[in-house]
């Protein structure tokens, strides 16, 4: 199954080394980031799974749950833990799905014949409040997550759901941003009273506004 950008990230029930969930019902109205790893015992997630820990109270306070997934038992999860914690020292406290049946690698696509077809490439999907899907990406095994982009990008989504607004190159929270083309001079005046600096007239950079959160 191949998912596209804006589509309803597909529903499923799965056991996950925190219980049995049903992947709409667990995110409720938050965000979600869903991220696979090929299997256990693999080095370059072990060091992924302890950084997302880590940062999960970001994640948190932006109203994202995030969910990993391996295609191999609950049981095997368990070990695993135990290694990141003490290799990593770092505990998890988020789920991870046991993914046997490859039930949910299939929904997602996350089994790449061509490559391997017992294994999941590591995907990242993020996922919105209203179920869609905002952002896809596949890294190479040899190559380690960048959880502070994932929350970079993060921040430029809800910044720009709530806003007439488009993040530039390299941009961080805090950073001046982009009125969007679509909204006119007139328009622009009232939502952007402090005025803007206008490049072009279809590049209109402006201090970022505040969230309303």
């Amino acid at each position: 199954m191949t998912l596209q950008l804006g589509q309803i990230a597909p529903d499923f029930n799965q056991d996950t080394s925190t219980g049995k969930i049903s992947f709409h019902q667990w995110l409720g109205s938050d965000w979600g980031v869903l991220f696979s790893h090929p299997k256990d015992f693999t080095p370059v997630c072990t060091t992924e799974l302890a950084e997302a820990a880590r940062l999960k109270p970001e994640f948190d306070r932006r109203g994202v749950k995030i969910i990993g997934l391996s295609v191999d038992s609950l049981g095997s999860h368990d070990g695993w833990a135990k290694d990141i914690e003490e290799t990593q020292q770092q505990k998890l406290n988020f789920p991870v799905i046991a993914d046997a049946d490859r039930k949910v690698s299939n929904l997602y696509g996350m089994v790449h014949p061509e490559s391997d077809p017992l294994l999941t490439v590591r995907s990242v999907f993020v996922i919105d409040n209203n179920k869609k899907i905002r952002l896809i990406l596949t890294y190479p095994p040899s190559t380690g997550r960048n959880f502070k982009e994932i929350l970079r990008v993060i921040d430029s989504l809800q910044l720009t759901d709530q806003f007439k607004v488009a993040t530039p190159v390299n941009w961080q929270n805090g950073d001046d941003v982009i009125i969007v083309p679509s909204l006119s001079d007139e328009d622009a005046k009232a939502r952007f009273p402090q005025g803007w600096k206008t490049l072009r007239p279809y590049l209109r950079i402006v201090k970022q506004p505040k969230s309303a959160a």
